[in-house]
């Protein structure tokens, strides 16, 4: 983590979606830098409670929640309205629910980020927004030409493939959820340009770690893990093939709290945010290490390739780490094997071979 410690103010910081998972990590790391957390959720994805519940044990007082609606503008505007900065994590993050219910992911994703921008454009007191963005405002990338390299794909063009996607590509929305994302993606950076208000913006690949709940259209990590615990079938769509460069949550953490102590120096721009190139990896060698983890082979099948579905993307975190000083992505390896002991552990599962040290498979 970059910068020395940060400096505790008096008015708390507002996490939208601040017991979801990534939301849940930062108001926890806010919290114990001894910040007043004000947590902003509408509680309404199963089990997010228990995120709730473990922050309020953990700090106490210093977090402070209120149950409300990203697209409620009066709840916004009065969660924003002594914010010291904005951690903007609250959104509609599945690509298949916004294929069913388009409205209503624009709603959340879009609209809602607008009610909170302008609550703090019409403040006017510069109160920072550090805003969680997506890959998939980058499309699916089908114009990138691909080769089959063992189990994973990998591009042929050689930059792309020694470095990963950078902030220089088109942006390029697809289904309703890349083009609620991307927009709020766009609006986050233009009221730092129209309006001075300091945001920042994190494209972020997948993120995974504790705290996650894990749901086969979001937080594909840790449900694979949950399904392979319970020996349960696990559903691959596509070939398994495709590739996405995995990062522990701490780490994303880290580069939350590093844009807002440098949101002077970094106020309007966007950046990519993921494992990097090394923590690409196929859902195959996912699956494989699972199976490692474990002492038993998972129960895979194969379903046809869903819209918006990307066969490679890896984060070109070069820019990002330079700019805000990040220390090197955890490995893959310790950090999914660390996931699953604590998803058996919370839920009372069978460990396998976990208590062993890792074991890893060939990079």
């Amino acid at each position: 983590m970059s910068g020395g410690p940060a400096l505790v103010g008096r008015q708390p910081v507002l996490v939208t979606g601040g017991a979801g998972f990534i939301g849940s990590n930062i108001a926890n790391r806010l919290a114990g830098e001894g910040h007043d957390v004000h947590v902003y959720d509408a509680l309404s994805r199963p089990g997010v409670e228990r995120n709730l519940d473990w922050l309020k044990r953990r700090h106490g007082k210093r977090i402070s929640f209120t149950q409300g609606d990203i697209r409620d503008e009066t709840g916004v505007a009065s969660a924003a309205r002594e914010a010291e900065a904005v951690f903007h994590m609250a959104a509609q993050v599945a690509v298949t629910t916004s294929l069913v219910e388009p409205r209503e992911d624009f709603d959340i994703n879009v609209r809602g980020t607008l009610h909170l921008l302008d609550a703090l454009r019409t403040r006017g007191r510069g109160t920072p927004l550090i805003f969680a963005s997506t890959n998939k405002v980058y499309g699916d990338l089908a114009d990138l030409e691909f080769e089959l390299a063992g189990d994973c794909y990998q591009p042929t063009e050689p930059g792309i493939r020694s470095h990963g996607i950078s902030e220089a590509r088109p942006l390029d929305f697809h289904t309703p959820y890349g083009c609620s994302k991307g927009a709020a993606d766009q609006y986050v950076l233009d009221y730092a340009r129209s309006y001075g208000v300091p945001t920042a913006v994190l494209r972020m690949s997948c993120i995974y770690g504790e705290r996650q709940m894990g749901t086969e259209d979001q937080g594909w990590v840790a449900h694979f893990l949950i399904r392979a615990l319970e020996g349960k079938t696990i559903t691959l769509y596509g070939d398994g093939y495709q590739v996405r460069d995995i990062m522990d949550v701490s780490d994303a953490v880290d580069a939350y709290m590093a844009a807002w102590r440098q949101i002077d120096q970094v106020a309007g721009q966007a950046f990519n945010l993921g494992g990097g190139s090394a923590n690409g990896i196929s859902l195959r060698r996912l699956m494989a290490y699972i199976g490692e983890l474990l002492g038993r082979e998972p129960d895979v099948r194969f379903e046809d390739w869903r819209a918006g579905d990307q066969r490679y993307f890896v984060a070109d975190t070069r820019r990002v780490r330079e700019t805000l000083g990040l220390s090197p992505a955890r490995d893959w390896q310790s950090g999914v094997a660390d996931l699953a002991r604590w998803l058996a552990e919370e839920r009372g599962l069978e460990l396998g071979t976990l208590d062993r040290p890792t074991l890893r498979v060939s990079a």
